[in-house]
């Protein structure tokens, strides 16, 4: 329902105005339907516009996102990774795989990057990102051919299919992004907080209002923001109290787009154990307002 835009308008818009109100990263999230040939080219354009602007990762996985403050002025690319589509040729060994290029497409989904499994309903919510019938499992696939695509992709991105304990499971190796929608999260703090929470520690967690917001309203923020998700995306249409609590959030740390989570988010304990968020904890500092005097408020806290 609304008209194309050529991408090296937004590339070049991008690049003009990312950082004029913050030297912080600046993270692009692609939601890509290329087949390898575009990637490609779409690779070509990105390098070409950016240039050292764009920061492209020494190795095709990281073990560790690198800091707000040492990527300083930098742009990130965050999307999926194109298929492996001769690895998973090489995994078969000498098994003959048919000609059928629905079942090929089937089986390539195995391999996957973002195949990291969630018990998600998603019935209700169409995808408004990672659509999983993408070109990418096309048997034509030539993995050579979007190579350098792949390789300016920092945040490697994904989204849950199966159990949602899998989907959050922490690989040692390397770091990713897990989308979920709202819906998702809400099942998900309910059975699997603590998870979510050693998830966020070292990956990223990016949260979306479910698809079926057709009036462009928006959920409670505060949910995916005290279970440690660092992209929680909002519809911007409207005016709402989740945008004015965005807006209000965001005003720490000087306005630069970056807030430090609190420490209780990031320990681990010597067992590694994390915050339970169910957990019942004692009252630490009660805060107390003075009374009212002639008409005016003398502000103070205990």
């Amino acid at each position: 329902l609304t008209a194309p835009v050529e991408i090296m308008r937004c590339l070049k818009s991008i690049k003009e105005y990312a950082f004029c109100a913050s030297t912080y990263p600046l993270v692009i999230t692609l939601e890509d339907h290329l087949t390898a040939d575009l990637q490609a080219k779409v690779a070509g354009m990105i390098t070409e516009t950016f240039g050292d602007l764009l920061y492209v990762p020494s190795s095709d996985t990281l073990n560790e996102f690198p800091s707000p403050e040492a990527l300083m002025r930098r742009i990130i690319i965050s999307t999926k990774p194109p298929q492996e589509y001769r690895e998973f040729l090489k995994a078969q060994g000498d098994q003959k795989i048919s000609g059928n290029a629905d079942k090929l497409a089937e089986e390539g989904n195995l391999r996957r990057i973002d195949s990291n499994a969630d018990d998600s309903d998603g019935k209700d919510e169409p995808d408004d990102e990672d659509d999983e019938e993408s070109e990418e499992e096309d048997p034509k696939f030539q993995p050579d051919t979007a190579c350098e695509y792949r390789k300016l992709i920092t945040i490697h991105a994904g989204k849950p299919k199966g159990r949602m304990r899998d989907a959050l499971k922490v690989d040692p190796d390397k770091v990713r992004r897990l989308s979920l929608s709202e819906t998702q999260l809400g099942k998900a703090t309910a059975s699997h907080g603590a998870d979510i929470i050693r998830f966020t520690q070292r990956n990223i967690l990016r949260i979306y209002p479910k698809g079926t917001r057709i009036n462009s309203s928006n959920y409670d923020p505060m949910k995916a923001w005290t279970h440690g998700a660092q992209m929680v995306a909002f519809n911007m249409q409207g005016h709402d109290k989740s945008l004015r609590l965005m807006q209000g959030f965001f005003r720490a740390n000087g306005g630069c787009g970056y807030v430090k989570k609190p420490d209780f988010l990031l320990k681990t304990g010597p067992n590694g154990e994390v915050f339970d968020p169910k957990a019942s904890l004692p009252v630490k500092k009660t805060l107390k307002g003075e009374s009212v005097y002639g008409g005016r408020v003398a502000h103070g806290l205990q």
